[in-house]
């Protein structure tokens, strides 16, 4: 009786440590989980790639902005100048930039990249001072704000041409360049005869 007893007792207290095994094995599946982390790694990457993209875009939105701008400005100085050098800028800033405004149709018409139709409030707004000036206080007020947009223009033409990474984009950039820094020496010529002065802005 007593052995029977002793068996069954052994029996008892090993059958529970033979039900630990399988508890050890549903831990187990969280290091699979881990998987995904090489695919998060990849991501950045393809961000830098859509982020270049739009860079190059938001380069041909600005610059078809200004582009507008210019000629607008361009066509009100011939109206309004009292210098005839004033004047006969004027007249090379609407040509050009008319030019260079239908290069870029081109290139964001292949790009499928909506450009505006007008200038912007701050260009419009530009454009609206510059009317209620006439004579030698216009030629002034658009002298300095011809200097001041063909700076940033020399400047942001220069990064996309160097830095761009749409080829089309970057060649417009690199086309039209030379023709902005002849644009900055002449209105720089006209600002220091004139004495005009930078705006702040």
């Amino acid at each position: 009786m007593f052995m029977q007893t002793l068996i069954v007792t052994t029996a008892l207290v090993a059958a529970p440590t033979a039900q630990t095994p399988p508890r050890a094995t549903p831990e187990t599946p969280p290091p699979t989980a881990q998987a995904p982390a090489g695919q998060t790694a990849e991501k950045p990457h393809g961000e830098h790639a859509a982020g270049s993209a739009t860079g190059d875009q938001a380069f041909v939105k600005k610059a078809a902005d200004g582009g507008l701008a210019e000629v607008e400005m361009a066509k009100l100085a011939q109206q309004k100048a009292e210098s005839s050098e004033v004047k006969s800028f004027a007249q090379k800033l609407e040509k050009d930039h008319t030019q260079a405004n239908s290069e870029l149709k081109q290139v964001a018409s292949k790009k499928n990249i909506t450009l505006p139709d007008s200038p912007s409030k701050a260009h419009q707004a530009k454009h609206d001072k510059l009317s209620k000036l006439s004579g030698a206080a216009f030629d002034k007020a658009y002298i300095a704000a011809m200097l001041e947009d063909h700076q940033k223009d020399v400047r942001e033409f220069s990064r996309e041409a160097s830095a761009g990474t749409d080829s089309d984009v970057k060649a417009f950039a690199a086309k039209t360049l030379p023709t902005l820094k002849d644009h900055l020496q002449q209105v720089q010529e006209l600002s220091k005869n004139m004495g005009a002065k930078k705006p702040t802005s």
